[in-house]
């Protein structure tokens, strides 16, 4: 009786929590269990990170309407913040999970606060211009981060961007930073546990923000701008709300990502992820978390799940890959789906009137 009160909206929503929560209790229960391979049990945490960057895009291209090419740069701006603060804090905060709480703020807000410096000039942009300017920033960014040094002594922070040396430090410092070898010793804070928190938490931000006057707003502003702007809404404001939000989250996935190893390079975060995370957002279907979700979780799990067929492995994940888009885009496959869920939909509604009457 409960579930039949819910809007149609919820109850979709309920779904996609209850399709998270199934997918952890079956893989922590493989994992307490040892019934999982060294190469999954691997992949769950950077599996978690993807599902949390692949949802916060969506945000950008499916419900601002906007396509964005630099996620991957605010995912190295959370992560080089957030493993920057756990380096030097990890002999001052000796506790665990709120080293790794600080961090992961400290890599929300830097992430958000370059989406808002980022979108002052870029979403005045649409289209094509939009995409071009964010991945122009991406690269930016992790050719920067490549070539900064960063060193602390009883002096303070020392900064170049020649090399280690140029730093003078004191026979005490420490560098921070190595340039193209990054930060290295970051404490792995990082757990599938902790995944999954920050999956449900970006999951409840991203579907009620949907749910709200903000985020109608924001869908009004995709469907047609120039109603949107005829009725009073401030373009501007809500475009800028939706950009730093998903930046803010990607920040967020960035230092899940760097606390599940024990070193981070920027080349990790270069126009290749960028790319993987909207394919990620495309092949789940624009606009759809649920979708974005698991095809996430599917796609970073099936390259090395296909290393088997050696050479053959890209060809087969080619081949799902263009499977998947016909099966999620074609509007023939989507009105069959359409057909087919309806039709169960209504013989399920009809078995449950005659148990009733019964």
């Amino acid at each position: 009786m409960g579930l039949k009160n819910l809007g149609r909206t919820s109850r979709k929503n309920l779904v996609t929590y209850l399709i998270a929560v199934l997918a952890f209790v079956i893989l922590e229960g493989m994992v307490l269990t040892g019934n999982i391979s060294n190469m999954l049990e691997g992949q769950l945490v950077p599996i978690c990170a993807y599902v949390i960057a692949a949802v916060s895009l969506n945000l950008t291209v499916g419900i601002l309407g906007e396509l964005s090419l630099g996620h991957a740069g605010f995912m190295s701006v959370g992560a080089f913040a957030g493993a920057l603060f756990s380096v030097s804090m990890e002999d001052t905060i000796t506790v665990t999970w709120l080293r790794f709480v600080l961090a992961l703020i400290i890599g929300a807000v830097a992430a958000g606060a370059m989406g808002v410096l980022i979108g002052i000039p870029v979403l005045r942009l649409q289209g094509d211009y939009l995409a071009i300017v964010t991945l122009a920033f991406g690269e930016i960014i992790k050719n920067v981060l490549n070539a900064v040094y960063l060193g602390v002594d009883e002096n303070g922070l020392h900064f170049s961007m020649k090399d280690s040396i140029a730093l003078g430090l004191s026979e005490n410092g420490k560098v921070l930073i190595k340039g193209a070898q990054g930060i290295v010793g970051t404490p792995r804070d990082s757990t599938f546990i902790w995944g999954f928190a920050l999956v449900m938490l970006t999951l409840f931000i991203v579907l009620n923000l949907i749910k709200s006057r903000t985020g109608r707003a924001v869908m009004s502003i995709r469907d047609n701008r120039i109603a949107a702007e005829s009725v009073g809404i401030n373009i501007t404001k809500y475009k800028m709300i939706a950009f730093s939000l998903s930046a803010a989250l990607a920040g967020v996935a960035g230092v899940l990502y760097a606390h599940s190893f024990s070193s981070l390079v920027a080349s990790k975060f270069d126009y290749n992820l960028s790319i993987q995370i909207l394919v990620f957002v495309v092949l789940g279907g624009i606009g759809s978390i649920r979708g974005s979700m698991i095809a996430a979780a599917v796609l970073t799990v099936l390259p090395e799940m296909l290393r088997s067929f050696s050479e053959y492995r890209m060809l087969v994940y080619a081949i799902v890959l263009i499977v998947m888009m016909i099966f999620n885009q074609s509007p023939k496959m989507v009105e069959w789906r359409k057909r087919v869920f309806a039709g169960r939909l209504k013989g399920a509604g009809h078995n449950a009137a005659k148990k009733g009457g019964a």
